[in-house]
């Protein structure tokens, strides 16, 4: 699919700034929903999964889970959270158009019987009522949230109390010779590599990256989530500290 270009060089210099970013970052993700995770399996040569399974395990998901994913995009993470039985998993996006694509593959994927659901939502107004879920995750979607905080605090409010949320979230590595060749790798070869592959004119892959590199650090992202209400938060580094697995508790 193609798009009128959506993130400028301009707009780029501090992305997490932009007044309209909910909205440029809605049309961003419709724009590329088609090839979505055939360009994240490639460009992270499969760890993907990997980092998915990981979260996964550190909900220490139980039968009688009910699991809310937020900014789901095309299901992935949902349908991992799936194959661990929970009792409900519902995933939530405001791209209509990864939901499509979500709910296309949902039934065919999952690997299970338990149910699956998909509902059209924003992040920043939760379609649910307080108390709703015992897990909330979120995969590679805070840094995209127009305002973080108003964002955590609704995962806390539709978390029950004692309830866990789970969050993957790409950092820079700590190893300064590492994070350089990572960072050459996700700033020039992989924007080019993934435009391509998908097709992209809005500028996605450009923002991407720098939104990475702009965003907050793993110390900071628990201090957020403990300024809105969690305790216990935590960060686990994954394959060097190119991803951070977050966990916290709803008190």
């Amino acid at each position: 699919m193609h798009a009128e270009r959506v993130w400028t060089d301009e707009l780029l210099e501090s992305p997490h700034e932009t007044a309209d970013k909910a909205g440029r970052v809605r049309r961003m993700f419709n724009a590329i929903a088609p090839r979505y995770e055939l360009v994240n399996s490639i460009c992270s040569v499969g760890r993907d999964a990997y980092w998915r399974r990981e979260a996964v395990r550190l909900a220490r998901v139980r039968a009688d889970d009910l699991v809310l994913d937020v900014a789901c995009g095309t299901g992935d993470f949902a349908r991992a959270f799936a194959r661990a039985k929970p009792a409900l998993v519902i995933g939530t996006d405001f791209a209509h158009e990864m939901l499509v694509r979500a709910h296309g593959e949902g039934g065919a994927r999952a690997g299970q019987a338990r149910p699956l659901r998909w509902v059209e939502g924003d992040a920043l107004r939760l379609p649910f009522a307080g108390g709703s879920f015992t897990v909330v995750s979120c995969a590679f979607g805070v840094r995209n949230l127009a305002d973080l905080d108003v964002g955590l605090r609704e995962i806390h409010r539709v978390l029950r109390p004692g309830g866990r949320v789970v969050i993957l979230e790409f950092t820079r590595p700590a190893n300064a010779h590492f994070r350089r060749l990572y960072e050459w790798y996700s700033t020039r070869l992989m924007p080019a590599a993934a435009t391509w592959i998908s097709g992209d004119r809005c500028g996605a892959y450009r923002y991407l990256p720098r939104s990475v590199v702009s965003f907050l650090d793993a110390r900071q992202m628990c201090q957020r989530l403990e300024k809105v209400g969690f305790e216990r938060a935590s960060a686990m580094p994954l394959t060097f500290g190119v991803v951070t697995a977050y966990i916290a508790q709803r008190r």
